[in-house]
């Protein structure tokens, strides 16, 4: 279902960790960045902040980590979302996404993510770690109604699918 982008509702939704299921991000198609995870911290509530640690394998089986800063920029309007922020050597980049939708007992969440200085606009969804969704039945559901996840028919055919872990 559709969510209003409050920050209390996404205090409640966003924290644990999340693997990607779709995308049409370059970030995670070019192959050098395989199996993110997305983990969120609330930092705090006033304003709604929250720790992103991104996680993800390189194809020489390295671990690395992406850490930034999402900060709830909310009035209520459909433009309400988050502005990611690097940490470290990554502080100059900036980013902004918002929640588009999110699927049965908040298993999955999609994200729009706006054009920025360094990366496109694209569309990430993710499942949350430990839900019980594979990924043929993850594409079902957003396929069988994606307006209902703020999708338009050429963001759904610009998704590639990915697998997800055993336990999701």
């Amino acid at each position: 279902m559709t969510i209003a982008p409050s920050a209390g509702s996404l205090a409640e939704l966003l924290p644990g960790s999340w693997h990607i299921g779709a995308t049409n991000f370059p970030m995670w198609l070019r192959g050098d960045r395989l199996s993110p995870t997305l983990t969120y911290e609330v930092r705090s509530e006033q304003p709604l902040k929250f720790l992103d640690t991104v996680t993800y394998t390189t194809p020489a089986g390295v671990a690395k980590t992406i850490v930034g800063v999402d900060t709830f920029r909310g009035d209520g309007s459909d433009a309400a979302g988050f502005v990611w922020r690097g940490r470290g050597l990554l502080f100059p980049f900036a980013s902004h996404w918002t929640v588009e939708g999110v699927g049965r007992s908040d298993e999955f969440v999609v994200t729009r993510f706006s054009k920025s200085l360094v990366t496109p606009a694209g569309v990430d969804i993710m499942v949350r770690h430990g839900a019980q969704l594979d990924a043929q039945e993850l594409r079902t559901i957003v396929a069988t109604s994606p307006e209902e996840f703020g999708l338009e028919p050429e963001d759904l055919a610009s998704l590639t699918w990915l697998e997800l872990p055993t336990t999701a």
